[in-house]
């Protein structure tokens, strides 16, 4: 796996890039601005008030994203672009260089995925759709919030949202439905899974580890109902504890997991 972006010459922007390095994460072509400070998000995490996320992105290094900063060769080497649409969001420069990279990894025939991640302190519903539209263009493979769905397709209903992005080459759409579970489709058949029954800890970043569970599963080769199946158990993980890394799951533990699996049922 890699990330690249741009973080700056200061405490936090050394942190995150020590700690994605530690995960096993090629940071290689992330850039260090001295000029501006990495873009911050905190979240008020009171045990009696749901939690609020705060932005402190205006001006960071983040939002000065550009096209050159994108390595051409190195997307191309990659099987999978995951993008988030918050990218899109942070400036102009940032939208032009998440377009250059989709041009560059479809150019290569390399799969493009997408979660639009809509943050409505970031832009309003009218501007998310102007820049999410163009991507859901480009995406083979859509991993949405359904209300998130409904809202770039202009459609009311989940399986119309769905039949939008389709329509306009999506390969597959799966919409996340919170505590409902997740729905998946390819036009052709479809594919339900209820979420893990699990005490909820900590909701925020649910649906970023659904996405880490499904893609890992999807690139080792795992049929479309089992990466669903483990995308649902990743989730249901990640929100057992505070934070929005600390319950992923590693190769080790899933390899237990199986080992453990395999010995109950003989």
């Amino acid at each position: 796996v890699g990330w690249f972006g741009r973080v700056g010459d200061d405490p936090f922007g050394h942190t995150a890039l020590r700690l994605l390095r530690g995960e096993g994460v090629d940071v290689s072509r992330a850039v260090v601005d001295g000029t501006r400070p990495t873009g911050l998000l905190v979240r008020d995490a009171h045990p009696h008030r749901p939690i609020e996320v705060c932005y402190y992105r205006s001006g960071s290094a983040g939002s000065a994203l550009e096209p050159g900063d994108v390595d051409e060769e190195w997307i191309r080497s990659a099987r999978v672009l995951h993008l988030t649409g918050i990218t899109t969001a942070l400036s102009d420069s940032a939208r032009r260089a998440t377009e250059h990279a989709v041009r560059a990894a479809r150019a290569a025939g390399v799969t493009v995925s997408l979660d639009p991640n809509i943050r409505r302190k970031l832009a309003d519903p009218e501007r998310w759709c102007t820049l999410l539209r163009p991507l859901a263009e480009s995406a083979d493979l859509v991993l949405s919030g359904a209300d998130e769905g409904r809202q770039i397709s202009g459609c009311s209903e989940d399986r119309a949202a769905a039949e939008w992005f389709l329509d306009r080459g999506a390969s597959l759409v799966v919409f996340k439905l919170g505590s409902r579970g997740a729905w998946a489709t390819d036009g052709d058949q479809e594919w339900f899974r209820p979420a893990a029954n699990v005490p909820t800890v900590d909701p925020v970043g649910a649906g970023d580890a659904f996405n880490a569970g499904f893609l890992s599963a999807r690139l080792r080769g795992l049929a479309l109902g089992e990466a669903l199946d483990e995308a649902t158990v990743v989730a249901g993980n990640v929100v057992q504890v505070a934070g929005d890394m600390d319950g992923l799951p590693t190769p080790g533990l899933r390899e237990l997991t199986r080992h453990s699996e395999q010995v109950t049922t003989r």
